[in-house]
């Protein structure tokens, strides 16, 4: 299948590389036109502007953009919006509020152009193990675009959670998620390295929690690499972002008169470590960025 990506950061990028690993046509454009390169070598098919792209694409036209929420994808929008054809999608699988995709699908559905929204994890492993695409949008274009979900996600990996906005909504609750297990174990091993038990080594630690513990995940997997590269994580400060996603769903959680005291909680945290730089923040540090690839700040020498 043909497609267009916009957008070549940490996950567009790999994204781009799935899908021509699996035989895809991916047609890219960054502003950057060395990641444009760097693809190009890849197999794909470059392109220096919107329009160029728009060119070499063929209809129904699909274009999907990985790129920062909020104004910068309001910006594409407005331009694709003179180069795309009726019946032509554009896909956002972008971190953006579900809020934001009524008012671009509504606005786009005025040139009869197609909008899907999708919200993507999987992070810096998803090219070797697949993206969990969380979709919303028409069931018709689902069914269209579903070779290239098939592409990206593991098996089962991917779902139709309904009309416009519902991929991102669920994909705003799955952070909102994220954000309360990483406060979890960063408490927890916080609690350990403040205990009388100075020997233990935190990352055997959470391989051993990992063997049939009901606390086992993927992110354990992780903070056990994170605890082997760096075992008291000093070459690190405890300065941990949020991409808005926790912020938006306790928004919601207000909204909806749903009480969500540990996303709450978990968030605030966060504005907190931005103040200090203790151990429990540290290991959220660590775990964003041995998951997503998130900059961390280097712990002064």
């Amino acid at each position: 299948m043909q497609i267009g990506m916009i957008g070549l950061g940490r996950m567009g990028m790999n994204m781009a590389k799935r899908l021509l690993a699996d035989r895809h046509q991916v047609t890219v454009y960054n502003r950057t036109a060395a990641k444009t390169d760097e693809m190009v070598k890849e197999g794909a098919v470059g392109s220096y502007s919107l329009q160029e792209m728009i060119d070499k694409l063929s209809s129904p036209r699909v274009v999907w953009l990985m790129l920062p929420a909020g104004q910068p994808i309001d910006d594409h929008l407005e331009q694709l919006r003179t180069m795309l054809a009726p019946g032509d999608i554009v896909v956002d699988g972008g971190n953006t509020n579900y809020k934001d995709d009524l008012r671009r699908a509504a606005t786009l559905a005025k040139d009869k152009i197609r909008f899907m929204d999708a919200g993507v994890s999987g992070g810096i492993w998803g090219l070797k193990v697949g993206y969990c695409l969380m979709i919303g949008g028409e069931t018709e274009t689902f069914k269209h675009l579903t070779p290239i979900f098939k592409s990206l996600a593991p098996p089962e990996g991917y779902l139709h959670c309904g009309k416009t906005g519902a991929g991102h909504f669920v994909k705003m609750i799955h952070n909102g998620i994220e954000y309360g297990m990483m406060q979890a174990y960063a408490e927890g091993f916080a609690i350990l390295e403040a205990s009388p038990y100075q020997d233990l080594d935190f990352s055997k630690l959470s391989n051993l929690w990992n063997q049939g513990s009901v606390i086992r995940s993927w992110l354990l997997e992780l903070l056990a690499d994170a605890f082997k590269k760096d075992p008291d994580l000093s070459k690190i400060t405890g300065h941990v972002d949020d991409s808005g996603e926790g912020r938006w769903t306790v928004q919601q959680a207000v909204e909806s008169g749903v009480s969500a005291p540990v996303i709450t909680m978990s968030l605030f945290r966060r504005f907190q470590s931005r103040r200090d730089n203790s151990f429990e923040d540290r290991v959220l540090a660590a775990l964003r960025r041995e998951f997503g690839g998130h900059p961390v700040v280097a712990a002064k020498k």
